[in-house]
């Protein structure tokens, strides 16, 4: 056992007090894990655009003060009671969602939305007591999505905790526990292009260039990548993207431009965008007979998907994916693995690197739209 298991740990955090607030450096107490939870300290963290989603407080509930970050990878410090499978000294990625193993959707081969642990961005405490293990002079701070990676040490519920290769490097293989993943899953494990085949992409940000590389890696010989944004065209060559759509340049609906390129739609869609509009373009892009669309991205809670049933009838699929169907602890690793054997690349999703004591800067790049992803050392 580590020499701090079993007592409160205080350790820095970086602390959002109110929405779109600047995050503020605190030194905060963190609790011993209890019951099926671990104590781990993070060594590097990313932030996502979940992440700003929820610091802006745009559409849902308020949850304030809370410690954010979901994208990391540390290392165990300690173990709480009933926790078999980890111990002190595991790498470990931890992830908004879980695998408790036990329940209906765990023990089927079609799913990972796990009844215990599946994401639930409303939930600011442990499923244990209901409790925060964060607290500053006495007063809780709220977790999120279960993972809280913007302080130097968390708990989490072992469930949503992937044990890795520990020779993976952290500081890459970080940005596996969310984006990067459920757009390489929602091509790989969803999509699954045949070698030669044609796959349209919609949405070049992160998850969509991961579903482009999952594209890549599947011997695609056409990826047509479409965005409202054409500064994304160059980078998104670099992720496989053999040609581009910008809807504004055409004078017809984005779906008939890829159906003329195409001799009639795409092999494949996915789409990464979180818009109605562009998740009805997915499904209608693809060929009659084979097609199959993947939608990604969330949308806003009002919206409604409407197509014409002939699409369906004219064996059009339309699939949804979460996390691009991996399961945290029983796929994540064999992922790290693909990135250890170079199948995959990740340092080109990597564009920023930051010290914890700058955290306030990913958000600046974010916001701004530069580059992709940050990685925020928590020790430098």
């Amino acid at each position: 056992m580590s020499s701090t298991a079993g007592q409160v740990i205080r350790c820095k955090a970086a602390v959002a007090w109110e929405a779109g607030k600047p995050l503020v450096m605190e030194e905060v107490d963190v609790a011993p894990p209890q019951a099926m939870e671990v104590r781990v300290k993070i060594l590097f963290t990313s932030l996502c655009h979940t992440d700003v989603y929820f610091w802006e407080a745009k559409g849902q509930t308020p949850l304030f003060p809370r410690i954010f970050g979901h994208e990391a990878g540390g290392i165990v410090e300690s173990v709480g009671e009933g926790v078999t499978d980890l111990e002190p000294g595991d790498h470990v990625l931890p992830v908004f969602t879980g695998e408790c193993k036990e329940c209906r959707h765990c023990k089927s081969e079609e799913s990972n939305m796990c009844d215990l642990l599946r994401i639930n961005t409303d939930r600011g405490v442990m499923l244990n007591d209901g409790k925060s293990r964060f607290s500053i002079r006495g007063q809780p701070i709220y977790h999120f999505v279960g993972t809280s990676t913007f302080s130097e040490y968390t708990v989490v519920h072992v469930g949503c905790l992937a044990k890795i290769n520990p020779a993976a490097p952290l500081d890459k293989v970080c940005v596996l526990s969310c984006g990067i993943s459920t757009g390489l899953g929602a091509t790989l494990n969803v999509a699954k292009p045949k070698k030669g085949s044609t796959v349209a992409i919609f949405g070049l940000g992160a998850v969509g260039l991961a579903a482009a590389e999952g594209a890549r890696i599947s011997g695609a010989s056409r990826i047509i990548g479409v965005d409202l944004n054409a500064n994304r065209f160059d980078e998104a060559k670099k992720f496989g993207v053999t040609e581009f759509v910008n809807p504004k340049d055409h004078d017809k609906p984005v779906h008939e431009v890829i159906a003329e390129m195409t001799n009639g739609g795409v092999d494949r869609s996915v789409e990464c965008t979180g818009s109605v509009s562009a998740m009805i373009s997915a499904f209608e892009c693809v060929h009659d007979g084979w097609g199959v669309a993947v939608l990604v991205g969330v949308p806003n809670k009002d919206d409604a998907f409407k197509t014409h049933p002939m699409n369906i009838l004219n064996e059009r699929t339309l699939k949804g994916t979460f996390f691009g169907n991996y399961k945290p602890r029983s796929d994540i690793p064999s992922v790290v693995e693909k990135y250890m054997n170079k199948e995959l690349e990740l340092e080109k999703f990597i564009t920023h690197e930051v010290p914890f004591a700058e955290i306030n800067k990913a958000f600046e790049y974010m916001l701004s739209g530069a580059g992709l992803r940050c990685i925020i050392k928590m020790d430098a």
